[in-house]
């Protein structure tokens, strides 16, 4: 695993009402969505970004007022094709 790290000031800590300590946890957590948001990494990738389980992720999706459910028809029809799904 690669490590990455981020200086940020002392007094942003404040501005952004977080705790040195959390801060690492909430950066990953918020890079996780804006890659899949941009369509960069499934769901399931995007939840081992941020160290947390898919389901868990899924639901931290609300928090940041994001759709759970942005997949296409086509991308839909695909993934059935893949499961072997006739029709959803």
């Amino acid at each position: 695993m690669t490590e990455i790290r981020i200086t940020i000031p002392d007094d942003m800590f404040v501005a952004i009402n977080t705790h040195p300590s959390c801060i690492g946890d909430e950066i990953r957590l918020l890079a996780a969505v804006k890659l899949y948001e941009m369509g960069r990494l499934s769901s399931g990738a995007a939840a081992k970004m941020a160290g947390i389980s898919r389901v868990l992720f899924i639901s931290k999706l609300k928090e940041f007022q994001f759709p759970v459910l942005t997949r296409t028809e086509e991308e839909f029809s695909r993934e059935a094709e893949i499961l072997g799904i006739d029709h959803l």
